[in-house]
């Protein structure tokens, strides 16, 4: 990974792999701010995509029963209309997230991540729903399972 400073709004211009995006960094006391509306859009997010998993189910045993030959029934086009719908709504909700500025990482867990700086180096804020605070940070390349108990101290103040 590669950064370099960017506006100051977003912080960081980050590349990772081959492409670049900017950033949002955030202080703790930052991403604790958002997590009232993140706590929401992933709530409706985790239902949202429950009802597309099953119309996603439906509309697969409709269409392991078509045949090629007959082409799509009015029930696999309404059936195939309800997945478009639900993962319209499943998009909308993860660019909600995306344009607070931190990063999904899990529907099933409901996991989020925030970009922050430690000593200078971009790490993420790890939180999970149903926890209260942010109370956890990892690097950004090891995941969840890197997860170590935040020293609120380090990530207070974000300086442009």
């Amino acid at each position: 990974m590669f950064s370099e400073r960017g506006s100051p709004d977003t912080g960081l211009i980050v590349r990772q792999g081959g492409a670049m995006a900017e950033v949002r960094i955030f202080s703790l006391e930052e991403a604790e701010r958002t997590l009232p509306l993140v706590r929401r859009i992933l709530s409706d997010l985790q239902g949202e995509y429950e009802v597309w998993r099953h119309a996603m189910a439906d509309y697969e045993l409709l269409a392991a029963g078509a045949r090629a030959d007959t082409g799509e029934t009015p029930e696999l086009v309404s059936a195939r209309n309800v997945v478009t719908v639900a993962a319209d709504r499943v998009n909308e909700l993860l660019l909600e997230l995306e344009g607070i500025g931190c990063v999904f990482k899990g529907i099933d867990e409901g996991l989020v991540d925030f970009y922050a700086l430690r000593d200078d180096r971009l790490v993420f804020l790890c939180w999970r729903l149903g926890e209260e605070r942010i109370s956890h940070w990892h690097e950004v390349d090891s995941g969840f399972a890197g997860r170590q108990e935040i020293d609120p101290s380090l990530f207070s103040e974000i300086v442009p």
